[in-house]
């Protein structure tokens, strides 16, 4: 080496205070002059090179963003909120194809019986699951980094459920698709659908995420198998018919107005959550 970095200038490159070119010139010196990098280490102060390595460690363990979540960020949600959504356990690869799965072959069951009451039936319990495993201790993995977020626990909870619900409600409007012979009443399942999900939410506050939509399943299914014990063959189940339709309506907005009346509940919990089966 003919020259070597001056005494200011690499007090400067320590502290970040150099400045183009004398930057350029003193990063390709050091780069092959031993002396001066030993020079460089007595200039910088240990104390902030320790905290520097820290940050660098600290990012290379950071967990890169998923798809879903470098999605969210660029259309505009907030770091915290992409975080807990694309963490949604039924928003993943997995759920998401095991649904699919499952309406693939009720739609073959219904063409190759012709009995579209089966698809009718199973398609309002998937957002209701959907919902039940996006949110509670006991089923979301993700569930104490969202007690500490920094959002209002109702906010959080209708995030996931939309985000749930636009997912559930895409593959089965796909499903009915698959079904163009039975023209609107293959729709029969939407308004049971959100009356489902809205009303097993509302219990949620009182009864908790596992009580609560399991009650909710159970009473939908008692409802179709008296049904079904009432009509002939081929003839539509009571859900199903337009006051069925209506009633099921009704029951949405109810379930939609106790459950704003509740939200408060929701920030309430413990931060071990909500008792399986017990009031918050």
């Amino acid at each position: 080496m003919t020259w070597h970095v001056a005494e200011e200038d690499l007090r400067a490159y320590a502290h970040g205070r150099l400045a183009p070119p004398l930057l350029w010139s003193a990063d390709t010196h050091l780069a092959g002059c031993a002396p001066c990098r030993t020079r460089l280490a007595e200039a910088s102060d240990p104390v902030l090179l320790d905290a520097g390595w820290e940050r660098l460690d600290a990012e290379l363990d950071a967990p890169r963003p998923g798809l879903i979540e470098r999605l969210l960020v660029r259309l505009g949600v907030a770091d915290h909120t992409a975080r807990l959504l694309a963490a949604t356990p039924v928003l993943r690869r997995s759920w998401l194809l095991s649904v699919l799965f499952l309406l693939v072959m009720t739609v073959l069951a219904v063409r190759m019986a012709d009995q579209p009451a089966l698809f009718l039936a199973l398609a309002p319990l998937l957002p209701l699951v959907g919902v039940a495993l996006s949110y509670g201790p006991s089923l979301d993995p993700t569930y104490e980094m969202a007690v500490v977020a920094p959002l209002h626990g109702f906010r959080l909870l209708m995030i996931r459920t939309v985000a749930v619900l636009t997912a559930g409600l895409a593959f089965n409007g796909l499903a009915t698709l698959a079904l163009p012979g039975y023209g609107l009443s293959a729709l029969a399942w939407l308004l049971p659908a959100l009356a489902l999900t809205a009303t097993g939410l509302a219990l949620t506050a009182r009864l908790g995420p596992v009580v609560a939509p399991a009650l909710v399943g159970g009473a939908w299914v008692t409802l179709l198998v008296v049904a079904q014990s009432q009509v002939h063959a081929h003839d539509t189940l009571a859900p199903f018919t337009a006051v069925g339709q209506s009633v099921a309506a009704a029951v949405a907005a109810l379930a939609a107005l106790l459950l704003y009346q509740a939200r408060d509940r929701f920030d309430a919990r413990p931060l071990a959550g909500f008792p399986d089966g017990g009031s918050a």
